[in-house]
């Protein structure tokens, strides 16, 4: 072993003894609802495929018909020989289900923020080093996004409009260019941000406003376009409501052309599959007339907070489809999901550094593939976990 891979085998053993040890999971997928892991069926609770689209025949067979006509793969990159005259067919879709000028298809939510951001925040571009402003919870690709172009935050509390302000006069003087990051949905907490006063704040400091719209796309707001009309750039991803893989940028035109020269995701990125794109396409067909089933996930989350909350457990500030069940300490999340497993459900512990230190909780997603029937099963689970921890 070399030296420094000893370092690394140390830090693994004390990962270990602080119960934050992480490892891959061999599973199988036969449907929306359930997932197979070492011959056994769980009903799952942890997937982000709110709408079950990535096994909606028509995402399936337009991914399949368009590998058929076009190719297994994009074979270069936008920039180059990549860009399929497919992608204009969807990033006009994007564009006007978004409500923006222009939309910009990449490889992933977290390519797109960990490559978006550098772009916008380029100093030699900007004639100055910008501050940005950035909700403390927002996911770890913005926050890794804006230290790959150097600049170092200047983080509000979270949802916490008065602190964000109290930062935004303290630096209003300075005459550079300013922006706010947030998410529209926290992926760890169900809850939302307060996106109109995020929009009064950025106006009337003259800050650019950014969001994130991950969880929100296909699953929230109007005909499923998300929340977040409002903002100047929006960053969203295929891969969790819409059923595939993907992510997209929807902004101005100017923004747009921007990009396509200056963010090195999509520069040097090899450019999506066809299949890839044709499930994207199929979704955004699908999506719009979807209400039925965004509005039982929500009844289905909505039960599910109430009867927990009824049998002492805290699911934090929720009002979404993500309803995180808090056991503060990492342990204590681990024996939860250890108990859902051998009673044939899944979910999965998210402990630090994902979230701040002692706020460990399972989190429960819930999708259009679950029933009624999951839900009485899920919370008979947590009563009878409850009854034991206090007995």
């Amino acid at each position: 072993m070399h030296e420094i891979e000893k370092v690394f085998a140390d830090f693994l053993v004390e990962r270990r003894k602080q119960g934050l040890y992480r490892e891959l999971t061999r599973v199988r997928r036969p449907d929306a609802r359930t997932l197979e892991q070492s011959g056994k069926t769980y009903i799952n609770f942890a997937s982000n495929d709110s709408l079950g689209l990535s096994f909606h025949p028509e995402v399936v067979a337009r991914a399949q018909e368009w590998a058929g006509r076009y190719g297994a793969g994009a074979g270069a990159s936008r920039l180059v020989t990549g860009n399929l005259e497919l992608f204009a067919q969807i990033e006009d879709k994007i564009a006007a289900f978004k409500g923006f000028e222009a939309a910009l298809v990449m490889a992933s939510g977290f390519q797109a923020n960990a490559s978006v951001l550098p772009a916008l925040f380029d100093r030699d571009v900007l004639g100055a080093e910008p501050i940005v402003f950035a909700d403390r919870l927002n996911h770890a690709s913005m926050h890794i996004g804006s230290a790959a172009a150097g600049i170092t935050q200047s983080r509000f509390k979270h949802n916490d409009i008065p602190h964000l302000e109290s930062l935004c006069q303290r630096a209003h003087f300075k005459q550079v260019p300013k922006f706010i990051l947030t998410e529209s949905v926290f992926s760890m907490d169900g809850d939302l941000a307060p996106l109109d006063q995020l929009r009064e704040t950025a106006d009337m400091f003259g800050s650019f406003l950014m969001v994130d719209e991950a969880h929100a796309t296909g699953i929230l707001g109007p005909k499923g376009k998300g929340l977040a009309d409002k903002a100047d750039l929006v960053v969203g991803t295929f891969s969790k409501a819409m059923g595939s893989f993907g992510a997209y940028i929807a902004c101005s035109n100017v923004v747009k052309e921007y990009l396509v020269n200056k963010c090195a995701g999509l520069i040097y990125a090899t450019a999506l599959p066809p299949s890839v794109l044709g499930a994207i396409d199929a979704a955004l067909d699908l999506v719009p007339d979807m209400d039925g089933e965004r509005a039982r996930v929500a009844r289905l989350a909505e039960t599910f907070r109430a009867e927990v909350k009824a049998l002492g457990y805290r699911t934090g500030l929720s009002r979404t489809h993500i309803v995180p069940v808090m056991t503060d300490a990492a342990e204590k999340a681990l024996a939860l999901c250890e108990r859902l497993k051998d009673n044939g459900l899944w979910s999965v512990a998210i402990r630090p550094p994902t979230v701040p230190p002692n706020t460990a909780r399972v989190r429960f997603a819930f999708t259009a593939a679950h029933t009624e029937g999951d839900i009485e099963r899920l919370v008979t689970v947590l009563r009878e976990h409850a009854r034991k921890e206090n007995a």
